[in-house]
């Protein structure tokens, strides 16, 4: 039986720039798009207004669906993740970030592609499909209940 962790990710492009969280994972400083997992009872879009919110204090308003990625882990975990593209407003720059957020940065894809301390290929991957597909409409995206 296949355990997946539902997870969420926030593709924010302003300009040529990408939103990125520089933050601790299982010890090491990494490079990831704000992202995180969906808690009991919480839709994926919530799922990831919240996780943007939490880890780099801007409002996110969701507009498309990228993609789904499915990542066997090498220990026998699962990732389940839901790519969604949208804009950001209302910085709180006083906020307390989630514990291990280091900082928030813009940055370009060249210059992602360029580091070797990205968390995982995940975050290119997003990026790339963002840039080479359309969007799906956020309606694509369906949270059903057990009355659904």
């Amino acid at each position: 039986m296949v355990h997946a962790e539902l997870t969420v990710a926030a593709i924010v492009k302003r300009d040529s720039h990408y939103l990125m969280i520089e933050e601790l994972a299982h010890g090491r400083r990494v490079l990831n798009q704000p992202a995180g997992h969906v808690e009991p009872g919480e839709t994926i879009l919530d799922a990831a207004i919240r996780e943007t919110r939490e880890e780099s204090a801007w409002r996110f308003h969701p507009r498309g669906f990228i993609g789904m990625y499915y990542w066997p882990h090498a220990d026998g975990r699962t990732t389940l993740r839901v790519a969604l593209a949208g804009d950001v407003d209302d910085h709180a720059a006083g906020q307390p970030l989630d514990d291990g957020i280091i900082a928030t940065h813009w940055l370009t894809r060249d210059a992602l592609a360029a580091r070797s301390d990205l968390r995982s290929a995940l975050v290119l991957q997003s990026i790339d499909d963002f840039e080479s597909h359309d969007l799906m409409p956020l309606d694509r995206v369906r949270h059903m209940t057990s009355r659904s």
